[in-house]
């Protein structure tokens, strides 16, 4: 028999998401039902309500989970039933050439559950980033679960749940992305929750200059609770000068820029050192365009990276990084802003969009 579970659902661009009753089918083989323990509120889904993603409504919301394993379809090894399980959404494929290569945190065939989800009437639903978890159960592939060996209080959950999306693009662009090592100086331009994180993860890295760059005081000095040595805001002081200032008039081994535009980059482009690092984990507007100078992109030397979900490899990152957030160099906790239910993710959405919050957290 399936499931019937509430759900959180937008059924055509910008219309308010609603709470329904869907259908969430057996596991096939190679998927998992999970019961959903926690689900963070991101930006990324604000985009499916938007339609920034897509047209293919009705959209099932949620990403950013932690759950446990209710049911698994055969073939299933890698999780069993009772598995407390944090969800991804880049189930690595092993067969693709970036895979084959041993670069599995690139694989270019992530896939999903294959079933789809439906409400009542049948309607195929497509759910947010092949997770869908704004939901009392969802399906999902088996390579979308990393179990969680560490015993963890309940209310543990929520913050872990982050390392789901957000939280782990912003550490994994200053540790995995950026190559940040021990004793070098980092600065991050945009203060939401992932240029937060990826302040947490300079910290987690040995980062020993570590500046934040924002519009607004709140958030920086929200960022100095989280590891930031420095503060500039952006609206007062050049961002470029101090950065250069901050770091005995070089600029920054590695600079991430978590804003997504190409002003903040042209920032982080010339606050960097002279063969020093940029990593855009920021997701820009799809009709935005970059203009530099060619000379300046060849004699500044160094590396202009990308950012793809923090080059996360699931398997790999996230244990060890529950490990370092029950030792206490990791600060999970303080990205929970509030704890909300299920009806509340319209309200959420709107703290959200007004930088009020840096993640709300559905609790199920």
């Amino acid at each position: 028999m399936a499931y019937k579970v509430q759900a959180a659902v937008v059924r055509a661009k910008d219309a308010p998401v609603t709470i329904e009753t869907i259908i969430v089918p057996k596991p096939g083989p190679g998927e998992v039902v999970v019961d959903v323990s926690t689900c963070g509120v991101c930006h990324t889904d604000y985009l499916y309500v938007e339609g920034g993603v897509g047209d293919n409504y009705p959209y099932l919301l949620g990403h950013e989970s932690t759950a446990v394993v209710a049911e698994i379809g055969e073939g299933v090894t890698n999780v069993a039933v009772g598995d407390k399980v944090i969800l991804n959404w880049r189930a690595v494929c092993g067969e693709c050439r970036a895979c084959k290569k041993g670069q599995l945190q690139y694989c270019f065939n992530t896939h999903n559950a294959k079933q789809k989800m439906t409400l009542e009437d049948g309607t195929e639903l497509e759910a947010a980033l092949g997770i869908g978890s704004f939901a009392e159960k969802t399906l999902v592939a088996a390579g979308q679960c990393t179990r969680i060996e560490a015993d963890l209080e309940d209310h543990q959950d929520a913050a872990v749940g982050l390392l789901g999306c957000g939280v782990m693009a912003g550490i994994g662009a200053a540790i995995n992305t950026g190559e940040l090592k021990r004793g070098e100086s980092a600065a991050v331009i945009g203060c939401g929750g992932v240029g937060m994180a990826a302040i947490q993860g300079a910290k987690l890295a040995g980062a020993t200059t570590i500046i934040a760059v924002d519009i607004d005081d709140a958030k920086l000095e929200q960022a100095k609770a989280l590891g930031a040595t420095h503060t500039v805001n952006s609206k007062q002081v050049d961002a470029v000068e101090t950065i250069r200032e901050l770091t005995d008039g070089f600029g920054a081994d590695l600079v991430v820029e978590a804003v997504g535009h190409p002003e903040t980059y042209k920032q982080a482009f010339y606050a960097r050192d002279l063969a020093g690092r940029v990593v855009l984990v920021g997701v820009p507007h799809p009709e935005m365009t970059l203009e530099l100078p060619f000379q300046d992109v060849f004699s500044r030397g160094g590396s202009l990276k990308s950012s793809w979900y923090g080059d996360t490899l699931p398997s790999r990152d996230f244990p060890m990084l529950v490990e370092q957030y029950l030792l206490g160099r990791l600060d999970l906790d303080a990205f929970v802003t509030e704890r909300i239910e299920l009806n509340d993710i319209n309200e959420a959405f709107d703290k959200m969009n007004a930088g009020k919050v840096l993640r709300s957290v559905v609790e199920l």
